[in-house]
């Protein structure tokens, strides 16, 4: 992987720069105020933030950075300035599944994000941003995952023949997650390259095995909230990253892997298929990738319950409670959200949560002549709306997640079984939930 994620960044900023400047809106005046932020960081994260010398023209204000750092850094920070006191600045980057965990310092957006505005967004998206009644955060874009692959991989005859006879069936995108099982051992001739990877530590690890559980028909919660993943739907789930380590068709360092690591080895060439968001779609195709070109992309596939895998949420901007300045707070964050800003963001693949902008950036890339991109946004659009779903939306997900990882790590491991590490967790979420007042 020769490329950092610096130059990443860089790269996504100048494919993604806005061809026309944003419209002209007035977003008040607040002349020598200083705006204090703490935003999320990352590859497909910062190209956005070139746009907020404009606000502060436009305004007068100016924006101070606190922070720019990955969500889980930022989510572990969020609470350590609740437990501490200290949310001496004004916005934040958050997240629809993380929002209801800082409730202790989200200020609800009702009286000061106009209702013409918030009419703007996607429905689904506003009410996955919704707490207790409370609009706590203005959603920036939204996250599913889908699947990418290496069309030539796939297209190759003698990968076709040499496949079938092995297992029976023919070699397309997997419709299923044991087929996607069978190609990824299929694929794999590690060092030079895997079947596939998955991030293997934080939330993200428990994101796609929530999501696999729902897929195989399994849940999380019972209805009294007592933990229900521990049951054969879950061992299933969590055995499908036990066997693909086991099997080796996955790298080795997986369990230490979070987003970036599986969009900058997919562009590298090194696995076959990549279950990922939209928001890589332009670099998979780039010229920084050494697979621009040979990118296919493909629904999810389904679980043995016959449901896709749908895991989603969108990142957001929130306002604290004890910001000097809401009015120019809230001024911000729709400027970050606007319809040209979320162009910008979506001429790369990052999923709009303005409905006109879905409209809007699909005539762009068919006008373009793009079918790449119009593919990825037609796959991902049917995701959004037919498979997507969240988390439960409660202050505990976190703390949910931060038991759950670390056992299932364990077991993709070989430390534990699957059953053993599913039944430590649902002893420790039963603990967490009585705690809370669950049951």
């Amino acid at each position: 992987m020769a490329m950092t994620r610096t130059s990443l960044a860089a790269a996504l900023a100048a494919s993604t720069l806005l061809a026309a400047p944003l419209q002209a809106q007035d977003y008040g005046t607040f002349d020598g105020y200083t705006l204090r932020v703490k935003l999320i960081g990352g590859a497909q994260y910062e190209p956005l933030y070139t746009l907020i010398p404009e606000w502060e023209k436009a305004t007068g204000a100016k924006v101070e950075i606190l922070s720019r750092k990955s969500h889980f850094e930022l989510d572990r920070e969020m609470k350590q300035d609740i437990a501490a006191g200290n949310t001496g600045y004004c916005v934040f980057s958050s997240h629809t599944n993380f929002a209801p965990q800082y409730n202790a310092m989200n200020q609800p957006l009702n009286d000061l994000i106009p209702a013409e505005v918030v009419a703007e967004f996607s429905p689904l998206v506003i009410q996955h941003a919704t707490v207790d009644g409370q609009l706590m955060s203005l959603p920036r874009h939204s996250d599913v995952s889908n699947m990418y692959y290496v069309k030539s991989l796939y297209e190759d005859a003698d990968n076709k023949a040499k496949f079938k006879e092995r297992f029976g069936y023919d070699l397309t995108p997997p419709e299923t997650w044991d087929q996607a099982t069978d190609q990824a051992i299929f694929f794999a001739n590690p060092p030079d390259r895997y079947g596939t990877h998955f991030a293997g530590k934080d939330e993200a690890i428990t994101g796609r095995f929530y999501e696999m559980l729902v897929a195989d028909g399994g849940k999380l919660l019972n209805d009294d909230f007592t933990a229900a993943f521990n049951g054969p739907e879950g061992v299933m789930a969590l055995n499908w990253f036990v066997n693909l380590y086991k099997e080796k068709a996955v790298p080795a360092g997986t369990t230490n892997y979070v987003w970036d690591d599986l969009g900058l080895g997919f562009a590298a060439g090194a696995v076959a298929y990549d279950l990922d968001w939209a928001g890589w779609a332009a670099f998979f195709n780039g010229k920084d990738s050494k697979i621009a070109g040979d990118v296919g992309v493909a629904l999810a596939p389904k679980g043995a319950g016959g449901k896709r895998t749908g895991w989603s949420g969108s990142h957001s901007f929130s306002i604290t409670q004890t910001c000097d300045n809401k009015e120019a707070a809230a001024s911000l964050i729709m400027f970050l959200t606007s319809h040209d800003a979320q162009m910008m963001e979506a001429r790369s693949g990052l999923l709009p949560t303005r409905t006109k902008v879905w409209d809007d950036v699909l005539a762009e890339f068919e006008a373009k002549g793009d079918t790449f991109m119009v593919e990825v946004f037609k796959v991902f659009g049917e995701s959004m709306r037919d498979h997507a779903f969240t988390p439960p939306l409660i202050p505990e997900w976190g703390e949910i997640s931060n038991a759950l990882w670390p056992q299932l790590q364990a077991a993709i491991l070989g430390d534990k079984t699957a059953e053993e590490a599913l039944n430590e967790a649902a002893e420790e979420v039963n603990l967490i939930m009585s705690d809370a007042g669950y049951n």
